[in-house]
């Protein structure tokens, strides 16, 4: 599998891949230069790895998946699988998910010294492999970075819930964050878009993931997608008017979550002094009514569409869109924006929507849209070979689709084609809401 268009030389080609693996791994540990010792081995729930363990698993995912195939493995290497492996059963056993909080060994030292082992041999092995072996190297490079560019997005949402998670008058900051400038957010409005026969996928033909594979054609009805996002003034009128105990706008699972874990708000918002708050990575401050509402669950996105849908005849019939319909839209509208909120900006937060009316707009960044789509494989899919099959296809079951990236992506990491997924009750991604309807 070929993930590059060729290189005029292979040097060139080695030390262009060098200088992306370096850059890569550089923003991880950036990312975590604001910890405290602490805040390193906590896993303040199940889906919230500790920061050691994400640092020590993608360096292990270097090792396991192509120091080890070119015999450049480590005892150290071994020593470690059985705490930095994840889900790969293939490759053997691993220490329960919910236990990478309980254990005190590997140190994060000794998880700082592993990487910079990882880094010395991939280095060299990028340097010295046989040019017949070189595109199998980077390859498998290619993934490894795609993949801990993923974990750089999990390291601050999961930076985020440890922190916050902490009595609210011991929080204490990630770090400042950028503010938005005064501006007025654009009214709500639905842009519609012309049905037809269209082709999905990876039509770019640039390096994605297997589950962007194969292209394909698919019908779309006519439909049309709200020009923002919804924003936090817009989805209180939906908490105001008893949305979280109107059992009658939730999907049953919906509703057991609203029950069991007794939603009221989006995750992180809290009352202080009679005004709802948020928790941010740079504190707690009070919700901005024009940010786009975060942190929602698929299953608050539905109840808040299917709320305006009994509440506003210019959107009868809302819910989220279809991945389909996100993908045509975003594609035909210029994907991304020039100007998008990234992880790059280092904003780490949502910011209002800008722009002129009659656009899309945030269709790149701020937060994952849900779609209504379930995650299940494209026409012709086939998953990576070795035990990167693992990687995608065996999740598809049980969890819906996202798109467009978030505050906490990599810009370089997001193309208009990306399918991201989690179960539908997450809510501590960066996650919220774009509306859709048929027209």
């Amino acid at each position: 599998m070929t993930v590059l268009e060729a290189s005029p030389d292979i040097d060139t080609a080695r030390q262009q891949l060098v200088e992306r693996y370096r850059r890569t791994r550089a923003l991880s540990i950036e990312l975590c230069q604001p910890l405290e010792p602490e805040d390193y081995r906590i896993q303040s729930m199940t889906d919230v790895s500790p920061p050691w363990w994400n640092l020590g698993h993608t360096s292990w995912f270097f090792a396991k998946n192509i120091l080890e195939p070119f015999g450049r493995y480590s005892d150290e290497d071994a020593n470690l699988e059985y705490v930095l492996n994840s889900y790969y059963i293939a490759l053997g056993p691993r220490i329960a998910r919910d236990h990478r909080g309980l254990v005190t060994r590997p140190t994060t030292d000794r998880i700082y010294r592993f990487r910079q082992s990882v880094d010395e041999r991939m280095e060299a092995l990028i340097r010295e492999v046989d040019e017949a072996d070189f595109d199998t190297v980077r390859d498998y490079t290619l993934i490894g970075i795609n993949h801990e560019q993923q974990h750089q997005e999990l390291l601050v949402t999961e930076f985020k819930h440890i922190l916050g998670s902490n009595v609210r008058q011991l929080r204490e900051p990630y770090g400042p964050a950028a503010r938005p400038q005064a501006a007025l957010v654009p009214t709500a409005e639905a842009i519609g878009f012309e049905g037809g026969l269209y082709d999905f996928g990876n039509l770019e033909g640039r390096w994605c993931w297997d589950n962007e594979l194969g292209v394909h054609q698919a019908w779309l009805d006519d439909f049309a997608l709200m020009n923002r996002l919804v924003t936090n003034r817009e989805y209180a009128e939906f908490m105001q008017d008893g949305g979280y105990s109107d059992s009658l706008l939730w999907l049953s699972n919906g509703w057991t979550a609203v029950d069991a874990e007794g939603w009221e708000a989006p995750l992180y918002w809290e009352r202080v002094d009679g005004r709802w708050h948020s928790w941010t990575l740079s504190g707690t401050r009070a919700v901005d009514p024009d940010e786009p509402v975060c942190h929602v669950s698929f299953y608050e996105a539905d109840a808040y569409a299917r709320w305006k849908s009994n509440n506003d005849p210019e959107w009868r019939g809302a819910r989220t869109p279809t991945e389909r319909e996100w993908e045509h839209a975003a594609r035909i509208s210029g994907f991304p924006a020039s100007v998008a909120n990234f992880l790059d900006t280092r904003a780490l937060h949502p910011m209002p929507a800008r722009g002129e009316s009659g656009k899309l707009l945030q269709m790149a960044g701020d937060v994952w849209e849900w779609t209504v789509s379930h995650y299940e494989p494209y026409p012709g899919y086939e998953p990576f070979e070795g035990s990167i099959a693992e990687y995608n296809g065996k999740f598809m079951d049980n969890q819906r689709v996202l798109r467009g990236g978030s505050c906490a992506t990599p810009a370089d990491h997001i193309r208009v084609g990306y399918r991201n997924f989690w179960p539908a009750g997450t809510r501590f991604q960066f996650t919220g809401i774009r509306l859709a309807r048929l027209t």
